[in-house]
This record gives C-alpha cells, sequence and structure tokens, in this order.
C-alpha cells in the first residue's frame, strides 16, 4: 500500500519558479491556508485588469446582471474586432472556493484569443463569508444570463462553452449537471483544468500532498470547509455542490479533463473522467507528468505548460470544427 511520503516528483523545469518561491520547508511539513491565513492569501490573487489585458488585443468590460441574491458582476473579453457568431467561453476562475476574482482567467484568454472567441467571467460570491449555495448559484446565474444574450455579444450560441480551473473546475461540472437536470441551455463542450470535485478527500492523490506544492490537503480541507461547513465530509452534500460526487454523468457534454500527476486532484479527476466514459460519454483526459496544482501560470514557457496549452488548443479546435 503506498502511504504519504510516495508521491510523483515535480517536474524539474515547472517546478523551478515555484521552488525559488517555496524555499527549503520539506516537503513532510504540512503547510496550508486557514482563516489566520486568508486575509493575506486573497491580496496574492490574480492579476489587475490592466495586467491581464497587456499584450493582448483584448478589451473588457463589465456588465451587472441580476444575481440570485442582488447584482452578479460579469466580466465580458472579445477581441478588439470581434467577428460575429464566434465561439464563446464562460469561465469560472478558481482559488479553493475562498480567493480569486473574475480576473483570473488568463488561462481561457490564451485559449479564447486564437479562436476569436467571447470570454464572460463572473465574479461569484466566496466563502466562508458566503457558503454554499452562493458559489454555484452565482455561477449558474451567470451563465444562463450569456446563453440568453448571446447574440448581442455576437457569440453563437450553439458554440457555447462551460470551463473553470481549479475551485472553478469544479463549479463548472457542478453547472453542467445543473444544466443536465434542470433543462438549461445546450453546451458543446465543458474544458475542467485541476478541477476541485469531491469533499470527501479520500483518493490516494488527496493524501500524497500535504505540502511542498501550491496547493495542499490543509488548503483543500480549508476550502470544502469553508464553502460547507460541518457537512463538508459527510453524507448531506449534494452532487450540486461537490460534483465528484455524481454517479451518473450521462448526459454532460463533450468534456477535455486536464491535470497534473503531482496534483492533488489528480485522483479525483481521473475518476470523474472515468466516470464519463462508463455512462457512454465523450471525455479527452490529459494527466501531465510531473505538473502540480497551476505549473502553467507557474512556470509558462516551460515545456510541460506548452505542451499542455497546445493538447487544449488542439481539442478546441477539433470541437469547433
Amino acid at each position: 500500500m503506498p502511504d504519504a511520503t510516495s508521491r510523483p516528483a515535480l517536474d524539474p523545469e515547472s517546478a523551478a519558479p515555484w521552488r525559488a518561491v517555496y524555499g527549503n520547508i520539506p516537503d513532510d511539513q504540512p503547510t496550508g491556508l486557514g482563516m489566520e491565513t486568508l486575509e493575506r492569501a486573497r491580496t496574492y490573487g490574480p492579476p489587475a485588469r490592466e495586467s491581464l489585458l497587456a499584450g493582448r488585443e483584448i478589451t473588457a468590460k463589465d456588465i451587472e446582471v441580476q444575481g440570485p441574491s442582488g447584482q452578479l458582476t460579469l466580466s465580458v473579453f472579445a477581441r478588439e474586432k470581434q467577428t460575429s457568431d464566434a465561439p464563446g467561453i464562460y469561465w469560472i476562475h478558481g482559488g479553493g472556493m475562498i480567493t480569486g476574482d473574475r480576473f483570473g482567467a488568463s488561462d481561457t484568454l490564451d485559449l479564447a484569443q486564437s479562436h476569436g472567441a467571447v470570454v464572460v467571467s463572473p465574479e461569484y460570491r466566496l466563502a466562508p463569508e458566503h457558503p454554499s449555495p452562493a458559489p454555484i448559484d452565482d455561477c449558474y446565474a451567470g451563465l444562463l444570463w450569456f446563453a440568453e444574450h448571446a447574440g448581442e455579444l455576437g457569440v453563437d450560441p450553439a458554440r457555447l462553452i462551460l470551463a473553470g480551473g481549479s475551485a472553478g473546475g469544479g463549479l463548472a461540472a457542478a453547472t453542467a449537471l445543473r444544466l443536465r437536470d434542470e433543462g438549461g441551455p445546450t453546451i458543446a463542450g465543458l474544458i475542467l483544468l485541476s478541477p476541485m470535485l469531491d469533499d470527501r478527500m479520500t483518493s490516494v492523490s488527496s493524501r500524497q500532498f500535504i505540502g511542498g506544492v501550491t496547493w495542499t490537503r490543509i488548503s483543500n480541507e480549508f476550502g470544502w470547509q469553508s464553502l460547507l461547513g460541518d457537512r463538508a465530509g459527510g453524507k448531506d452534500v449534494s452532487i450540486y455542490e461537490a460534483p465528484g460526487r455524481a454517479e451518473d454523468l450521462a448526459g454532460l457534454p463533450p468534456a477535455l479533463v486536464d491535470v497534473g500527476s503531482a496534483d492533488l486532484f489528480r485522483d479525483e479527476t481521473v475518476s470523474f473522467a472515468s466516470r464519463i466514459w462508463a455512462c457512454g460519454g465523450s471525455a479527452e483526459l490529459h494527466v501531465w507528468p510531473g505538473g502540480y496544482h497551476g505549473f502553467e501560470q507557474m512556470a509558462p514557457t516551460s515545456t510541460l505548460a506548452v505542451t499542455a496549452v497546445a493538447a487544449r488548443e488542439r481539442w478546441l479546435d477539433r470541437l469547433l470544427r
């Protein structure tokens, strides 16, 4: 039986920037976020609007729509000379359910720019101030608005893609399940990048990474507890809160499912893809050797990151033919 000290090594090239920040703290020393460090962690969030758009031929505008509890802000990113009938990507940012904002969209802007896609990113409410169901309700409401107003944004509603990374990947999966079960608009594709899917944390990979990576077991426990409170890990959690609990994954759109081998979320991600196949669905799964959580952002020019991004481009090319 494997133990917590047995784990895949990080890809040396892509890990170098992270190691420079992380220093010499032993990998078996538990580290992670908690309530006492949350405020500081939020100051290290995604780039500001200006930094995100720098070097990209993309404009951004904010739209206020009616959310489930007051106004919901959506950022709309589009090329400066946008064509009509473009693909649309509804991107849900990551941050463990507790950090981040709608400008945490660099992954999808890189992907969207080469395809002329319009991106909409919601400013969903964060836990613990706004526990479940606030985040998923906001994300679901924002997607319904996007689908209804696609034509006004120059988007072909038949080419609308739902996507997210980390916590946003979990929220994207949950949104896809709600669309399926509640009869929402049809989605052409689903992109899940290192998704945060399962609050039970019983897999091997969920025990392998207590330290030495960007997102550890302690941080993950704090994220789920912030979202679900005392229900985290128990029986009273729905598939729309933790989509990794869903056994029936029939009826989902074609999916790209992507994770690193040195990621806490590896096993629950692989399991999710396997259940899509078991239910007769379509999923392309990539497990990047030595990839840790967020390696694409930490080391975007590394061979591993370049290869991963290229694979996503090819999948999107095939989907949009």
